[in-house]
């Protein structure tokens, strides 16, 4: 990333945390007409994050800069397509500069890209300053329009995902949950994933609808044991940390992804077992991969682990789930 250079009064520059994901539990049912498959899955935003910066001036243009040389700079990085939809939507035309500061991994199954672009859009409706912004309604169609799991970044916390992952509803929060991140070298394509998947599914798996009726099923009665109505608990140092994970367990929410991805990676099943023997409640891959993380008991339990893996020659990282409320407080602007 080149660096920044002084700006003038004309420009306005917002800088907002652009947090990760992981699913907690993902179903595949059946390709779709559209070239997509039929998702379930809860999403759960968590602490770790890069940074993106907006900055808008007079003229017009839109440019995007990144300290990764693995992300692409041009139309197709999902915070240039979403910065277009929302000047346009808006009727601006303006100068804009996107900037990312990478932390979270490329292709690492947090979400990044599109947590990048929902970030992206909050900080440029920011730095236009402008009295009409875009409607709640607005924000998530241009979200999925861009992105499948763009959306749940316009609502943070826990959500259940349907459709292609973007048809998203917020349910009642999970507690803050003490957790470790490993991230390996290796990215994992999610299309080449998913063709994986489709290789696969005549095989021995039973009808996708009807699979995925089941495994809604059990979603739901994860829920309805561990999140509803008490949403006052606190999962620190509490029994209901530790009913939680064992529910996981319990019901077999599981990651369709593993099926297909650990045969071509065996070391990410490698590191999955690492975390299970390090302590981990329930541990498994987000997304398609290639990050897995694991659930732990205390944030005591979870540094201890990370360590251990780091020790291992791994990239592990203590972290903790984030409540709907910790993602918005937390979200708001940190520099200008």
């Amino acid at each position: 990333m080149r660096p920044r250079s002084s700006r003038s009064s004309q420009t306005t520059a917002v800088a907002v945390r652009s947090f990760a994901k992981i699913n907690l539990g993902l179903y595949i049912g059946a390709a779709r007409a559209d070239g997509f498959h039929d998702l379930r899955t809860i999403y759960q935003t968590i602490a770790l994050h890069d940074i993106i910066r907006v900055t808008v001036g007079s003229g017009s243009g839109l440019q995007i800069l990144c300290n990764d040389p693995r992300v692409p700079l041009d139309s197709s990085n999902t915070c240039y397509r979403i910065a277009t939809r929302v000047l346009e939507e808006l009727g601006v035309k303006v100068n804009v500069t996107i900037e990312i500061e990478k932390q979270l991994p490329v292709q690492g199954g947090l979400g990044a890209a599109s947590s990048n672009a929902v970030a992206a859009m909050i900080a440029l409706q920011l730095a236009l300053k402008k009295k009409k912004a875009l409607s709640a309604t607005a924000c998530l169609r241009i979200a999925a329009e861009v992105g499948s799991d763009l959306p749940l970044f316009l609502i943070g916390g826990t959500i259940l995902g349907v459709g292609r992952g973007e048809e998203v509803y917020p349910v009642v929060d999970l507690p803050s949950l003490p957790m470790v991140i490993v991230i390996p070298e290796t990215g994992v394509s999610t299309p080449r994933a998913f063709a994986d998947w489709d290789a696969q599914a005549q095989l021995t798996r039973p009808r996708a609808s009807d699979r995925l009726f089941e495994v809604g099923c059990a979603l739901s009665a994860w829920l309805s044991d561990f999140g509803y109505p008490n949403t006052g608990a606190s999962a620190i140092g509490g029994s209901r940390t530790g009913n939680l994970l064992s529910g996981l367990v319990r019901t077999g929410i599981e990651n369709d992804f593993e099926r297909v991805v650990f045969p071509q990676y065996p070391e990410l099943r490698d590191i999955k077992g690492a975390l299970e023997r390090t302590g981990s409640s329930y541990a498994s891959l987000s997304g398609s991969g290639s990050t897995l993380y694991g659930l732990f008991r205390s944030p005591a339990e979870a540094a201890k682990a990370a360590s251990h893996l780091r020790k291992q020659g791994l990239k592990a990282i203590a972290t903790s789930t984030l409540t709907r409320r910790q993602y918005w407080k937390r979200s708001r602007v940190v520099g200008r």
